[in-house]
């Protein structure tokens, strides 16, 4: 099962944000507070796309609001991408995640959820029509490349559109960088992991202003 039969032919965003909340596709539904599509303009030169909403996100509706959309926005204005250039959205629609006291612990989403969640993300890349898509983590490469897919072994330089997922009017450029929660979670090593996603984000500015000087050579 999918999430095909929800997803709305010819949508506006606004459509999406709605029609999500009556998904069924999967069964994050159950434990979700709700839908959360994703955020910006439509079309947008660039798309970034992470693995699924957090706990912030899931109650506020919006992506990256949390402790890890703070440190994206902040390597995404140094790398010089301004945020009227991005939309923002995640491979899964629901936030996946287990119970501790009241506590709720993100867990990654399975290969059948993210699968079950396509169709969403191919409406979204059709509003969106992106120049260039910035995968955030492995869970993102992984949606497009499959299971072999290593951030570690793509990330910093562009890449070509996977062949496997048909998108006859767009052929986007490819950048894999860390997702910015790994910044959270590095420690001692915070500031290094920090300065490799500006550092991949730069060469994603780097793609977008060459793509914009082509354009207005035309």
């Amino acid at each position: 099962m999918t999430a095909a039969e929800w997803v709305p032919e010819s949508p506006t965003l606004t459509d999406l944000r709605s029609a999500v909340q009556e998904c069924r596709g999967c069964e994050l539904y159950r434990d979700a507070t709700q839908g959360v599509m994703g955020e910006g303009p439509t079309p947008a030169p660039l798309m970034l796309l992470g693995e699924q909403p957090g706990d912030r996100e899931d109650r506020e509706g919006e992506p990256f609001v949390g402790p890890a959309g703070g440190i994206l926005h902040e390597a995404l204005a140094e790398a010089g991408i301004e945020p009227e250039a991005t939309y923002t959205t995640n491979v899964v629609k629901h936030f996946r995640h287990r119970l501790s006291g009241k506590r709720r612990i993100h867990q990654s989403p399975t290969s059948k959820q993210v699968g079950a969640c396509a169709p969403w993300l191919a409406a979204e890349l059709d509003l969106v029509r992106p120049a260039g898509v910035v995968l955030l983590g492995g869970t993102a490469g992984k949606a497009l490349y499959g299971s072999s897919f290593r951030v570690g072994e793509a990330r910093g330089h562009l890449i070509d559109w996977p062949e496997a997922i048909a998108t006859p009017t767009l052929d986007p450029w490819v950048l894999a960088t860390t997702h910015p929660s790994a910044v959270l979670r590095a420690e001692d090593e915070r500031q290094a992991t920090y300065d490799g996603l500006v550092a991949d984000l730069k060469v994603a500015a780097a793609a977008l202003k060459k793509k914009t000087v082509k354009k207005s050579k035309k």
